[in-house]
């Protein structure tokens, strides 16, 4: 009795690494495919025809025009502000025609009109004094000084970036760890599979034996 119940948990506990090691393969395959479509790809496609170039300041300037932002004042509360337009010209290294700054991808995305979007205040006030900060920064603090920007000559020829959203870790990350849960998964069901396959052979020669 006490034998056939050692069998029975035996076979249990390798019914559950066979299932773990089963559902850590569909878990990696799926986060790649997912991944892969929803983020890595059009990440991929940002960095594509890219590159990196040094900058200098050509213009500051306001635009007379505002844009609208959202704020949060709480749970259940949401309202609408807006804060004026900063726009940084700069010259790149790679050509001699002006370019419009932005903060990063997602910057440009949300306003390729701007370089600078302030966190939403619920006062206008705040946020022209925070855009109004951020020019005196270009205008004074770098100045003529050459700094590091980023360009995508096949998505945005005429925009260049001071930092990228997606960088090369980022990358890595996204495509590593889904690689590391399927080669576990796959690593769990082989070696289940060789623990029982030794198991039966061990069960096979005993037999035998007697």
């Amino acid at each position: 009795m006490a034998r056939s119940r050692a069998v029975y948990e035996y076979t249990e506990a390798e019914d559950k690494s066979m299932r773990l090691g089963f559902f850590l393969i569909a878990a990696g395959l799926l986060s790649l495919l997912g991944l892969g479509c929803c983020w890595l790809r059009p990440a991929l496609q940002e960095r594509g025809g890219g590159g990196s170039a040094n900058c200098t300041v050509l213009a500051v300037r306001q635009l007379g025009e505002r844009f609208a932002c959202t704020f949060s004042c709480g749970a259940a509360c949401r309202g609408t502000a807006r804060y004026p337009c900063l726009q940084v010209l700069v010259r790149t290294s790679r050509s001699s025609a002006p370019a419009l700054l932005h903060e990063d991808e997602r910057q440009l995305r949300t306003n390729p009109k701007c370089s600078y979007i302030p966190p939403c205040a619920r006062d206008d006030q705040e946020n022209s004094e925070n855009v109004t900060y951020k020019q005196k920064y270009w205008k004074e603090k770098v100045g003529s000084q050459p700094f590091t920007c980023y360009f995508n000559q096949h998505l945005r020829p005429d925009d260049v970036m001071l930092k990228r959203t997606h960088d090369e870790t980022v990358l890595l990350h996204c495509f590593l760890w889904p690689v590391v849960t399927f080669l576990v998964g796959v690593l769990i069901v082989v070696l289940t599979i060789c623990a029982k396959s030794l198991a039966v052979k061990a069960e096979a020669i005993k037999k035998r034996k007697h």
